[in-house]
């Protein structure tokens, strides 16, 4: 029979063991994506983000921020290069590969196609060879992203659950909205595509509005000729 003193020191050191294993539970999740979240035979880069509650990637951080900055960054430079290569172009391409997200194939082209009806300063057009950025699909706490692989190229990753919690074409919109360099603003109203999860689960508005229409436009007429500038003194 075990006295009462040998039970509260067993149970102290229970409580150490469950904190401890918590402990390492949580810093695993906040290093790398699970590995459910890469296709088998994917290359989808790592993405080192906070360890926030379930989907909180979509209400915004300042690690989230830095990302999609670097995403787009990324997308421009790639862009760029090849515009310098055939100066002749008359109009600036987005090439995306969505074949690592073959669930999202349908909300990945209505996106597309949103955006090209949006804005006339760049297109985005699909393609199944080399491209500016990829689609991937998986299983991630943080929710969908953008980001980096931290080699200068950039990709999109959208996540099962929360594609189910929101309306999965706005998210995949929203997402790809930062591919041309819009940045999240989730205190904004459903209206605004980039308010993200900010106004609810009941938003359902896929459509970017007029100032991040011409906000669009600004930036690949702008930010495009900055990066061929830095491009050429680069050479």
């Amino acid at each position: 029979m075990t006295s009462p003193r040998t039970s509260r020191t067993s149970a102290k050191t229970s409580r150490r063991l469950l904190a401890l294993g918590l402990g390492v539970t949580l810093a695993a999740l906040g290093s790398a994506i699970p590995a459910s979240a890469q296709p088998a035979g994917s290359t989808a880069p790592l993405h080192a983000g906070s360890t926030a509650p379930l989907h909180a990637g979509y209400t915004g951080s300042a690690q989230e921020a830095a990302n999609n900055k670097a995403f787009f960054e990324a997308v421009l430079a790639s862009v760029a290069k090849k515009q310098a290569a055939d100066p002749g172009l008359r109009s600036v391409t987005v090439y995306y590969n969505a074949s690592q997200a073959p669930t999202f194939r349908s909300q990945i082209s209505s996106s597309a196609s949103i955006w090209n009806s949006s804005v006339s300063n760049v297109k985005l057009q699909s393609t199944s060879g080399s491209a500016d950025f990829s689609y991937y699909e998986g299983n991630d706490s943080r929710g969908s992203y953008a980001s980096t692989n931290g080699h200068g190229s950039g990709y999109i990753f959208l996540d099962y659950a929360q594609n189910r919690q929101y309306d999965s074409t706005r998210v995949t919109a929203h997402e790809t909205g930062h591919v041309l360099g819009l940045p999240d603003h989730y205190s904004g109203p459903c209206s605004e595509l980039m308010s993200g999860g900010g106004p609810g689960t009941s938003c359902t508005n896929r459509y970017p509005n007029a100032t991040e229409r011409a906000r669009v436009n600004q930036l690949w007429a702008n930010g495009l000729a900055k990066a061929l500038d830095k491009l050429n003194k680069a050479r």
